[in-house]
This record gives C-alpha cells, structure tokens and sequence, in this order.
C-alpha cells in the first residue's frame, strides 16, 4: 500500500538510484502518472516530460482497456479487432476516435507550457501510477521507442505478475515495486489516489520546464550498460 503517487514515486526512485544512465528523461502517462514521474525525476535529479497515451474501453466498462492509442495514432491491442463481434469492433473505432480527440486536445494544452523533450539516444523511463491491463503502458513504450532512446525503462508502482510480464516485452527493463495476484484497480494500492486534474498537469510540466536545464547538468551523460 501507498500513501499517495508521491510515495510511490519515492520508493521507485531508491530502485534507480545509483544506476547507470544516458542523459536520463523520465516520461509520466497523464494525468496521474505525471505526479509520479515529477517526484520520480526530482529524487533522480534528471528531466521530466510527458508521454500522451490514452486506454481505449471495452463496451459498458470504462475500467477495462481492449487497447490503447499514443500520440503518434499508433495503437496497441490487448486482443485482436478480428476476435470482436461487429458490434463491439464499432464501439472500438469510436473510442479509437474519441481518444485520439482528447490526445490532440491534452497536447494543445501541455505543449503550450512545455515543448517536448529530445528522447533519441538517451535513457527514457516511462512512469505511471500503475498497470491494469498494461494497455496504456505498452502504447507509450511503443511511441518512446520509435523515437530511439538509448534504452528503454518502464518504473510502476504495481502491477500483476501477467500484466508485468507484457509491459516487459517491450522495453530493456523494468521497476515494478508490487505485483500481487489479486488485483481490482490500481486505486486499491493507494490510501489517497484522488484524481489529478489537466491544472495539476500543467504546474508539474512548467516546473519541469524549469528545472530542465539544471537536471541535464546535474547527471551529466555516463554510458549505460545493459
């Protein structure tokens, strides 16, 4: 159990620390994995960004994800579009499209307080308050590895050793702080796992903003090795 995102970010923080990394960038999937990516890349003294990655919903449970869309467009699919009656496949395309809406709408927003970061060739942690399907996860990982980092990190706070083990296909490396078997929700691991707002997003990113240089300087750019 955590406190809140803070706490959890802390803890993942002292599994990193002391690592080898390459002009390290810690990611946070919006909205509250921007919480722990903040504190996560304060602990560190390293940069932090955002990474835009949105769950697209089965029908009539908005808490289970078939799937996910990055900023890029690109999508990632828990299963197959084909294993989807019509009914269900046309529900996906609309979220498909609804969630690409909101990825530009949320880009518009946080772009304008902070540009993105340069990713290529440097160490890239993607970070989110956890992993339920791993949808949003994998998404996000996929768009940072087009872009050509160095290598590749997933940090979570929890997720379940199944779940865990498809996030893991798809990055050099992971930091997973709980993997317990029965698992509801993320929320269920939190004490307070209040809802982050776009304004929360926004302050965090302008903070980033700031402290953008003096991170780079602070960890300078040791070589990593796997």
């Amino acid at each position: 159990m955590f406190k809140d995102r803070v706490d959890a970010a802390r803890q993942l923080a002292a599994t990193i620390a002391g690592r080898e990394l390459t002009q390290p960038l810690v990611l946070g999937i919006p909205r509250g994995g921007m919480v722990v990516a903040a504190e996560l890349a304060r602990r560190l003294g390293v940069e932090c960004d955002i990474v835009l990655s949105r769950k697209i919903r089965v029908p009539h449970d908005p808490e289970v994800a078939i799937g996910a869309v990055a900023e890029n467009g690109d999508v990632y699919f828990n299963e197959s579009e084909a294993e989807l009656n019509p009914l269900a496949e046309e529900w996906v395309h609309e979220e498909f499209r609804h969630e690409l809406e909101e990825i530009a709408r949320r880009k518009e927003l946080f772009r304008a307080v902070r540009a993105a970061a340069p990713i290529a060739g440097r160490t890239a942690i993607v970070t989110d308050d956890g992993v339920a399907t791993g949808a949003t996860m994998i998404a996000a990982l996929q768009a940072v590895a087009m872009q050509h980092p160095a290598e590749l990190i997933a940090a979570i706070p929890v997720a379940t050793p199944e779940r865990l083990a498809a996030v893991r296909r798809w990055c050099d490396e992971t930091r997973c702080l709980l993997t317990p078997q029965f698992f509801y929700a993320v929320g269920q691991f939190y004490q307070n796992f209040d809802q982050v707002t776009d304004e929360e997003v926004v302050e965090l990113l302008r903070d980033a903003s700031r402290r953008a240089a003096a991170a780079s300087k602070s960890y300078g750019t040791p070589t990593t090795n796997l």
